[in-house]
């Protein structure tokens, strides 16, 4: 049994419109989330930089030190808190005393 083209050129053009609307709503999709676009051998294909794009990498990572930087004293305080808490009452009586100055 051979299936005549007229029956076959309908879906095979349903199919083809399917597969060209599914790449263009993809790429739509990361042009507007910010993804770069890419042609068939993985290079970007606009790999522009542009001054505000070049700004905000330094905000970015200005912001990032400086988090780092905090995370950092945190870590330091929250050492000492814990220090502090599994410490003996003893030694922790006598840092108070020490921090108070001698006894007039």
């Amino acid at each position: 049994m051979v299936i005549p083209f007229e029956a076959i050129a309908p879906v095979a053009t349903l199919v083809g419109l399917a597969a060209v609307g599914g790449w263009v709503f993809t790429t739509w999709l990361r042009i507007k989330n910010g993804y770069p676009l890419e042609n068939s051998w993985g290079k970007s294909v606009y790999p522009k930089q542009n001054e505000e794009m070049v700004e905000r990498v330094k905000l970015v990572s200005s912001e990032n030190a400086q988090l780092r930087a905090e995370i950092s004293a945190i870590k330091d305080r929250l050492a000492t808190v814990e220090r502090i808490v599994t410490d003996s009452s003893y030694r922790l009586d006598r840092e108070i005393d020490a921090l108070r100055g001698p006894a007039n």
